[in-house]
């Protein structure tokens, strides 16, 4: 259990140490920081309860949840590769929402699997 937490927090601290500067390296300027940022917590607003139902009422060969952590820390590893080679802010931007909603994608489950 340690483990997977230790995954999920360690793609968090990578988003949360590197995002802002892979943003102004790309040319945002510093107003426009905050405002690119929005992206994280309104899909953890949109995705936890989804992902959190599914993940309940899913039956597969590797379990409930499995499938849900295996999904999502393969997304959220993508995103980590792909963002700091982005070409584009955009391109940046919708990497964060991807990356974001990967790591939702694992957390989630994990909750449900501790109780």
């Amino acid at each position: 259990m340690s483990f997977g937490f230790f995954g999920i927090q360690f793609g968090w601290g990578l988003q949360m140490a590197n995002t802002s500067a892979i943003f102004e390296h790309l040319g945002a300027s510093p107003e426009q920081i905050p405002i690119l940022w929005l992206a994280a917590p309104l899909t953890g607003l949109v995705v936890q309860p989804i992902i959190g139902n599914l993940s309940d009422n899913t039956w597969g060969p590797l379990g409930r949840r499995r499938p849900y952590f295996l999904g999502g820390a393969i997304l959220a590893s993508l995103a980590l590769i792909a963002m700091p080679n982005a070409g584009s802010l955009w391109m940046a931007v919708g990497l964060l929402w991807l990356l974001d909603t990967a790591a939702n994608v694992s957390m989630e489950p994990f909750r449900g699997f501790c109780q």
